[in-house]
């Protein structure tokens, strides 16, 4: 027991260290970590590490699919639920069927079924790859929101398609039409499950005395309760806590107060920062332990089959959403679609953003190891061999090219309308004439009499002649932007002389540390709020 606690915190701090390292060589923290797992996992004399499967699917998997849904826009979603979905359940089906025969062909003694089930464990995308490598570049919003919705989606299609070939195998029958009608019910059943435990929860928000640390434990409860749920009943888990997330995200405004839901925002970073780290870095240690347990096959072998199958999934995936850009110029003539010209650079991007992870990586080692009958599972070790370095070559070399890629294809040279600074001091001034309209109209009277209320006024104002000039600046020229960039600046220097005060009065024994504590929270609010009016995103 305690071996494994100290296991689990060594591993922790050597998540820390590499992605501080990463950060600072400006290499992606998942890429960067499998490359360091591996190189570790070389270091003589260090246990062997195995993964349990059921760790990563119960474990792993609910919070990190929780926090994504979370952070997913449901409009965004809604507006491209159509590329979504083409590329979540069609591009899923696609490559299985592709891999299926690929590998039938390629490997000597692999049946169809085989490919399939190779299929399915190695055609999802993997979320926090793609969105974490996309952080440091500079593309359309667009393309994140799709690949972001996608990857939510495609691990359930996948877990789907990966149930009914390992059945496949054990049975040795397979009914197209049953999995066709079982693929829909495990999937909407799933949604069904999700969004009724979302609705409990939803219910226990809004009516009962909660507070902030209950809001918390809940929200983390929540994707759990909504996995196990469905997956007791046989239904997908995965789409039961994305519909759920989607849900509780969305009406997150009516039912958490501003502390839980800026205290949840920092527990759940952290959350999802160790999880990831942890699944990454264990990818990278778990890669000689595979190649050891090979068996017959030689490791020149296993490796000539997963670079030919990488290959093929990324030209499959390539194809594919360039196919469903043209499917979408030509059914746009006739209904309303998102984007009426999709063109071939953005289609090309989110073809070659396909990088593997979490979810490939749990599903090879959820093969079972025997058949019914008590043979050993045909070829498990070589599908997870594939697997392996299906991901790291994928994760490696196309999480490395990525940014080259966009550069390639001139993406990162499109200018989509504003820029998000602008966007923000849009809404900001929308916020604020709302805020300045209702003073004049409820407490006129009142701001005569009382000096506090005007001054209230003023600063509103002040606020807001602050970002119509900001506004007017981006239009008209750099001055005015910067008259607004200088104000920050300072008033950022002042915060800080503020809070070297607070220290001050702290030694001095003058106040309470709970009243100094809860100044200072103050003060790093405004001081988030200015960082991000400068446009510095706080990591």
């Amino acid at each position: 027991m305690h071996y494994s606690l100290l296991l689990c915190i060594a591993l922790i701090l050597v998540v820390s260290m590499l992605v501080m390292l990463g950060q600072r060589l400006r290499i992606s923290y998942p890429i960067f970590l499998v490359l360091g797992g591996l190189a570790i996992s070389f270091i003589p004399g260090l246990p062997s590490i195995t993964i349990d499967p059921e760790l990563i699917f119960l474990i792993f998997l609910p919070p990190l699919l929780f926090e994504a849904a979370w952070m997913t826009s449901w409009k965004a979603f809604w507006k491209w639920r159509r590329v979504i979905t083409m590329l979540a359940f069609g591009f899923v089906l696609i490559t299985s069927t592709v891999v299926a025969f690929v590998s039938t062909a390629l490997i000597p003694g692999f049946t169809l079924a085989m490919g399939f089930l190779l299929g399915a464990i190695i055609s999802p995308p993997d979320a926090v790859a793609a969105t974490s490598v996309l952080k440091g570049v500079n593309i359309p919003k667009p393309l994140t929101q799709i690949l972001e919705g996608e990857s939510l989606v495609n691990d359930a299609s996948s877990l789907i398609v990966f149930r009914f070939a390992v059945a496949a195998i054990m049975t040795g029958t397979f009914v197209f039409q049953k999995a066709a009608v079982s693929f829909v019910l495990v999937a909407v059943m799933g949604v069904v499950i999700g969004l009724a435990i979302a609705l409990i929860i939803y219910a226990m928000y809004r009516w009962l005395p909660t507070t902030t640390s209950i809001d918390i434990a809940l929200s983390f409860i929540a994707p759990y309760l909504m996995y196990l749920t469905a997956e007791s009943f046989h239904y997908s888990g995965v789409m039961a806590v994305v519909s759920g997330g989607l849900f509780l995200s969305y009406h997150s405004h009516v039912t958490l107060s501003h502390q839980s839901r800026l205290q949840g925002y920092a527990m759940w970073n952290t959350i999802t920062f160790i999880l990831n780290g942890l699944v990454f870095m264990l990818i990278g240690l778990e890669m000689p332990e595979i190649m050891r347990n090979l068996g017959d096959y030689s490791k020149g072998r296993a490796i000539f089959y997963g670079v030919v199958i990488s290959l093929v999934i990324i030209v499959t995936r390539i194809i594919t959403a360039l196919f469903t850009a043209g499917w979408t110029k030509l059914i746009g003539r006739w209904i309303t679609v998102a984007d009426q010209n999709p063109g071939w650079r953005g289609p090309i991007v989110i073809g070659w953003a396909g990088m593997r992870g979490v979810v490939s990586l749990a599903s090879a080692l959820s093969i079972p190891l025997l058949l019914k009958n008590g043979q050993p599972f045909p070829y498990r070790s070589l599908i997870l061999c594939i697997t392996f370095i299906v991901i790291l070559i994928t994760l490696v070399l196309q999480g490395l090219t990525l940014p080259w890629v966009i550069k390639l294809v001139g993406l990162d040279k499109e200018q989509q309308g504003s820029s998000e600074q602008e966007e923000e001091a849009k809404l900001h001034h929308q916020l604020l004439t709302a805020a300045v309209s209702h003073l004049e109209e409820q407490y006129t009277d009142l701001m005569k009499k009382q000096p506090v209320l005007q001054n209230l006024y003023n600063q509103m104002k002040n606020d807001l002649q602050l970002t119509a000039n900001f506004l007017e600046g981006h239009g008209a020229g750099e001055k005015e932007r910067q008259s607004s960039l200088v104000y920050n600046s300072i008033y950022l220097e002042l915060l800080g002389t503020q809070r070297q005060r607070l220290f001050q009065l702290r030694d001095r024994d003058q106040f309470e540390d709970e009243l100094i504590r809860k100044v200072e929270g103050q003060l790093d609010l405004e001081q988030e709020k200015l960082l991000r009016e400068n446009g510095h995103g706080h990591h």
